[in-house]
């Protein structure tokens, strides 16, 4: 954000160029954010068709472990290794991954009513948005929470880890609540910090790595509150 901001002075002082600076931003934005809700749309078709065409043979097959793990090491992989790759190759791992993401997420409709997982989503839809929003415009450095944030997340994944073998639901709604907290915080923290990522004096390449590992961020935030709102407030068939 600093280097926004001193390009930003620096233009105005110099007359034409601050159109030019929030139009980069502006655009470089967009991308991101198209880049993000393409990922969450590709997941949401993946999920539907996945449930249509397997029914519940997919959830009770060893094969699932397969698309619940294979995303995993994907990520791992694209966020290792986003400064070497290709733009065009990067962007084609994120949609893979979200497909993949969604063909795991197909046992939700086994598990949840479709009412209900179409309520949640708009529910997390319209917060993900909100906190979007404020992370893009607020003045307010959120850079402290990142720490924060990280030691929840660790915490949550740890507490989910335990709750497999524990089975309790009264974790499993702290987890949620806790999860729906961290993961909020992460959307409008991950805001703050794409925006500050932003710079003009990029090349195309550059411009586009970024673009892609802050679409993945962004899609990773939304999915995951998604799935924590929904531990809490989607009705079980």
């Amino acid at each position: 954000m600093s280097n926004y901001d001193q390009d930003l002075a620096a233009s105005s002082a110099g007359g034409g160029g601050t159109i030019a600076v929030d139009t980069g931003l502006r655009d470089y934005m967009l991308r991101i954010y198209n880049y993000m809700s393409a990922g969450v749309g590709l997941t949401a078709v993946v999920a539907w068709l996945t449930y249509q065409l397997t029914g519940p043979a997919l959830l009770q097959s060893p094969l699932m472990w397969v698309f619940i793990l294979a995303p995993l090491g994907l990520v791992f992989f694209l966020g290792s290794r986003i400064n070497t790759l290709s733009v065009s190759t990067a962007r084609l791992l994120f949609f893979i991954y979200a497909a993949l993401v969604g063909v795991s997420l197909s046992t939700l409709l086994h598990i949840y009513t479709s009412a209900s997982i179409t309520r949640v989503f708009f529910i997390a839809a319209a917060t993900f948005g909100a906190l979007s929003v404020f992370g893009y415009t607020t003045r307010r450095d959120l850079s402290g929470l990142g720490t924060f944030l990280f030691m929840g997340l660790i915490g949550v994944i740890i507490a989910s880890l335990v709750n497999l073998f524990l089975q309790s639901s009264g974790l499993d709604w702290l987890i949620s609540v806790v999860g729906v907290g961290v993961f909020a915080g992460l959307t409008a923290y991950d805001t703050q910090r794409i925006k500050a990522m932003y710079d003009s004096r990029d090349d195309e390449t550059s411009a586009g790595r970024k673009s892609v590992i802050s679409a993945l961020s962004l899609y990773l935030n939304f999915i995951n509150l998604f799935m924590m709102l929904l531990r809490l407030a989607g009705g079980r068939r």
